[in-house]
Protein backbone atom coordinates (compact mmCIF):
# COMPACT_ATOMS: atom_id res chain seq x y z
CA UNK A 1 0.00 0.00 0.00
CA UNK A 2 1.40 3.40 -0.93
CA UNK A 3 1.46 5.90 1.57
CA UNK A 4 0.85 9.28 1.14
CA UNK A 5 3.61 11.85 2.18
CA UNK A 6 2.89 15.32 2.35
CA UNK A 7 5.91 16.88 3.15
CA UNK A 8 6.63 15.75 -0.93
CA UNK A 9 4.48 18.64 -2.05
CA UNK A 10 6.48 21.21 -0.43
CA UNK A 11 10.16 22.43 -1.21
CA UNK A 12 12.32 24.09 1.52
CA UNK A 13 13.08 27.33 0.70
CA UNK A 14 16.76 27.80 1.68
CA UNK A 15 15.58 32.15 1.69
CA UNK A 16 12.30 31.92 4.44
CA UNK A 17 13.97 28.67 6.20
CA UNK A 18 10.71 26.54 6.06
CA UNK A 19 8.93 24.38 3.83
CA UNK A 20 6.28 25.98 1.22
CA UNK A 21 4.16 24.52 -1.06
CA UNK A 22 4.85 23.09 -3.96
CA UNK A 23 2.20 20.88 -5.83
CA UNK A 24 2.62 18.93 -8.86
CA UNK A 25 -0.73 18.52 -9.77
CA UNK A 26 -4.45 20.16 -9.32
CA UNK A 27 -4.93 20.71 -6.04
CA UNK A 28 -8.69 19.12 -6.91
CA UNK A 29 -6.56 16.20 -8.26
CA UNK A 30 -6.29 15.36 -4.80
CA UNK A 31 -8.25 12.91 -2.48
CA UNK A 32 -9.97 14.96 0.36
CA UNK A 33 -7.94 12.79 2.77
CA UNK A 34 -4.77 13.97 0.77
CA UNK A 35 -5.48 17.71 1.45
CA UNK A 36 -6.55 17.09 4.36
CA UNK A 37 -3.12 16.02 5.39
CA UNK A 38 -0.79 18.37 3.44
CA UNK A 39 -3.29 21.03 5.11
CA UNK A 40 -2.16 19.79 8.33
CA UNK A 41 1.64 19.56 7.15
CA UNK A 42 1.21 23.07 5.93
CA UNK A 43 -0.03 24.21 9.33
CA UNK A 44 2.56 22.65 11.30
CA UNK A 45 4.92 24.45 9.19
CA UNK A 46 2.63 27.74 9.31
CA UNK A 47 3.02 27.47 12.98
CA UNK A 48 7.12 28.24 12.87
CA UNK A 49 7.03 31.36 11.30
CA UNK A 50 6.41 33.78 14.05
CA UNK A 51 9.91 32.63 15.27
CA UNK A 52 11.62 32.66 11.83
CA UNK A 53 10.15 36.52 11.58
CA UNK A 54 11.79 36.99 15.08
CA UNK A 55 14.72 35.36 14.13
CA UNK A 56 15.20 37.95 11.05
CA UNK A 57 13.98 41.03 13.50
CA UNK A 58 17.24 40.23 15.76
CA UNK A 59 19.33 39.55 12.24
CA UNK A 60 17.92 42.69 11.56
CA UNK A 61 18.77 45.01 14.88
CA UNK A 62 22.61 43.59 14.73
CA UNK A 63 22.67 44.86 11.21
CA UNK A 64 21.01 48.38 12.04
CA UNK A 65 23.79 48.25 15.21
CA UNK A 66 26.58 47.99 12.95
CA UNK A 67 25.31 49.94 10.64
CA UNK A 68 25.08 52.96 13.44
CA UNK A 69 28.93 52.32 13.95
CA UNK A 70 30.09 52.03 10.10
CA UNK A 71 31.79 54.90 7.97
CA UNK A 72 33.04 53.33 5.26
CA UNK A 73 30.30 54.10 2.42
CA UNK A 74 30.54 50.52 0.59
CA UNK A 75 29.86 48.94 4.10
CA UNK A 76 26.58 51.38 4.94
CA UNK A 77 25.34 50.18 1.42
CA UNK A 78 25.88 46.31 2.18
CA UNK A 79 24.28 46.41 5.39
CA UNK A 80 21.93 48.32 4.32
CA UNK A 81 21.04 45.87 1.18
CA UNK A 82 21.19 43.18 3.83
CA UNK A 83 18.86 44.59 6.06
CA UNK A 84 16.16 45.17 3.13
CA UNK A 85 16.73 41.66 2.61
CA UNK A 86 16.09 39.79 5.81
CA UNK A 87 12.62 42.74 5.42
CA UNK A 88 11.78 41.30 2.45
CA UNK A 89 11.88 37.49 4.25
CA UNK A 90 9.63 39.14 6.82
CA UNK A 91 7.17 40.57 4.62
CA UNK A 92 7.00 37.17 2.50
CA UNK A 93 6.92 34.76 5.39
CA UNK A 94 3.85 37.46 6.79
CA UNK A 95 1.96 36.74 3.62
CA UNK A 96 2.26 33.23 3.69
CA UNK A 97 1.05 33.06 7.37
CA UNK A 98 -2.20 34.82 6.77
CA UNK A 99 -3.07 32.57 3.84
CA UNK A 100 -6.07 30.88 4.77
CA UNK A 101 -4.99 27.22 4.94
CA UNK A 102 -5.87 25.37 1.94
CA UNK A 103 -5.72 28.83 -0.39
CA UNK A 104 -1.57 28.96 1.32
CA UNK A 105 -1.60 25.44 -0.43
CA UNK A 106 -3.37 26.28 -3.51
CA UNK A 107 -1.64 29.56 -4.26
CA UNK A 108 1.72 28.09 -4.54
CA UNK A 109 0.96 25.39 -7.19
Amino acid sequence: MKTFAPERHFAYDERLGIPVPQLRKDWDAFTPSEQSEMIYYWETVRGRIPDRIFAFEKEIVALQQRLDDEERFDVVCDLTWEIADRASRINDLHLLFRLNQDVAVKAHH
